[in-house]
């Protein structure tokens, strides 16, 4: 009973502790900007072309309002670093970018790097291989040839592994998701996320100009990346070529708890937020004054602007109610969106949750400690809940499933094709070469066949003419021909005519060749 009691309140405790944690890790953490580390427009470059904080290298462009990391030429490559080492333990990147390029299909891909050490040239999208940290890959060409791209992949490395090719990395990456990022409209968003050994990532299509329409694309436990490290964008062309821009690259540093002195709502200290708001104000103030001036020495324009707030055409007020009913309509499809995701990841935890609670028992049971995987060189250990099948895991076994049927398909069409070839082949009369030897055959028959009825018919008239006894002449006693003699000249002659008919048919197919 002691045994048991004592046992019953370890696993209270396991319960609780869990519990704990999954408290925890659902706390939205505390965001402060880190501008040493990010770059975004008007004034990205300086007038000497370089980016403040940071590195381009290759073919790589800066400009005013973005940076292009390859232009839309073959065998290209660029990429752009960060001059300092980050200095947080946790971090947040938007990145702001547009693939374009006049092909249905481009090549060869951009990659976002978060890395022990600042990288060089290489043949992974831009950048070198064996590298220490994570790689999140914009595959936009399909090496595999297995129709599953564009695709986005993360890859994080000791510094061991070489990358797969061939196999555009599919058995090497960690998580990843099926989403087109070519020639959108709009700039197409990436959230990056790496919060207590979490990597999250969302994804933004660039089909609206809605900043915050994300959509989850992975999301993975126990990822222990360098706790210091450099920030960088690259991109590769090949045969194929697309250009690669950058817009923003915006990063922030997380935080557990609230820094001294407050934080905004958007993660920025709360003296410097009322500062900036009151500079708003006037600035708001100085314009509107600048307004009511403007109007004052120009009374015809707001005339013309009243004018045009009174009148509105029919057309012009019907397209402005479809498109303001279309616009709630997809704000609330993206709100159930947005539900449905944060079901799916609470369900997703507490399943982590029975499964750990499920092992704490069975190893409380057995007199054992539960295990937790030990963290990487320099990294904070935080407990983790182990995950169940991924959402990746599920969109490749359906993949793989599609593929068995689009191939059991394929052989089904052809085994039908070869039946027919076989049935028409059948149905076909034996021929040599061009020539049909059975019609042959058969006409050599028929002439046989007439000239028997010819001769019976005149052996019949011949024996139904009377004689007189003076014109009877008696045969001799011996035959004339014999029977086999007979045969011996019909066969010759079918021979004759088969060999005949046999030339004929070549020098026939002989002079086809010349037209």
């Amino acid at each position: 009973m002691t045994n048991m009691a004592l046992g019953l309140n370890e696993l209270i405790a396991g319960i609780l502790l869990a519990f704990a944690v999954l408290g925890t890790s659902g706390q939205t953490p505390y965001k402060r900007f880190e501008y040493k580390y990010s770059f975004k427009p008007p004034y990205l470059s300086q007038k000497d072309g370089t980016v403040p904080f940071f590195e381009h290298l290759g073919n790589a462009i800066a400009s005013e309002e973005n940076l292009r990391v390859t232009p839309s030429l073959r065998s290209q490559k660029g990429s752009i670093w960060s001059r300092l080492q980050t200095t947080f333990d946790w971090w947040e990147v938007e990145l702001v970018f547009r693939v374009t390029g006049r092909g249905r299909i481009g090549a060869d891909g951009l990659a976002f790097w978060y890395t022990e050490d600042r990288a060089k040239e290489g043949p992974v999208f831009g950048s070198m291989d064996q590298w220490r940290g994570l790689g999140l890959f914009f595959d936009s060409f399909d090496n595999d040839n297995k129709h599953n791209n564009p695709y986005i992949m993360a890859m994080p490395n000791d510094g061991t592994k070489l990358y797969d090719h061939q196999n555009d990395g599919s058995t090497q990456q960690i998580a990843g998701c099926l989403r087109d990022f070519r020639n959108k409209p709009f700039p197409v968003r990436a959230k990056i996320q790496y919060y207590k050994n979490i990597l999250q990532v969302m994804f933004n299509n660039g089909m609206s100009n809605n900043e915050n329409d994300y959509e989850l694309c992975l999301r993975v436990e126990n990822v222990f990346l360098p706790a210091r490290g450099y920030f960088g964008v690259s991109a590769a062309t090949g045969g194929l070529a697309d250009d690669h821009d950058v817009q923003k690259f915006l990063t922030s540093s997380l935080t557990a708890e609230q820094p001294a002195g407050g934080v905004g709502d958007a993660g920025i200290p709360s003296q410097e937020q009322q500062k900036f708001d009151k500079e708003f104000e006037g600035y708001q103030q100085e314009l509107q004054k600048k307004k009511d001036e403007y109007i004052k020495e120009h009374p015809e324009a707001q005339k013309e602007k009243d004018d045009d707030d009174w009148f509105e055409e029919e057309q012009i007020r019907e397209l402005r109610q479809i498109f303001q009913g279309q616009s709630d309509l997809r704000l609330l499809i993206q709100t159930i969106s947005r539900r449905i995701d944060e079901m799916v990841g609470r369900q997703e935890n507490t399943n982590s949750l029975l499964t750990n609670l499920q092992q704490n028992a069975l190893a409380l049971g057995q007199g054992q400690m539960p295990q937790v995987p030990p963290p990487a060189h320099g990294q904070v250990p935080v407990q983790q809940i182990p995950s169940p099948i991924q959402r990746f895991e599920v969109d490749n076994i359906l993949a793989a499933s599609r593929e068995l049927v689009a191939s059991t398909r394929e052989i089904k069409n052809l085994l039908v094709t070869i039946s027919t070839k076989q049935d028409h082949q059948a149905a076909q009369p034996a021929s040599y070469g061009n020539i049909d030897i059975s019609s042959s055959v058969n006409e050599l028959k028929e002439g046989i066949n007439g000239v028997k009825r010819d001769v019976s018919m005149v052996s019949q008239r011949v024996h139904s003419i009377p004689l007189s006894p003076a014109a009877q002449v008696e045969c001799p006693s011996s035959s004339c021909v014999s029977t086999f003699t007979l045969i011996v000249v019909a066969a010759i002659q079918m021979a004759v005519f088969l060999g005949y008919s046999i030339y004929k048919g070549s020098k026939e197919s002989q002079t086809k060749k010349f037209y």
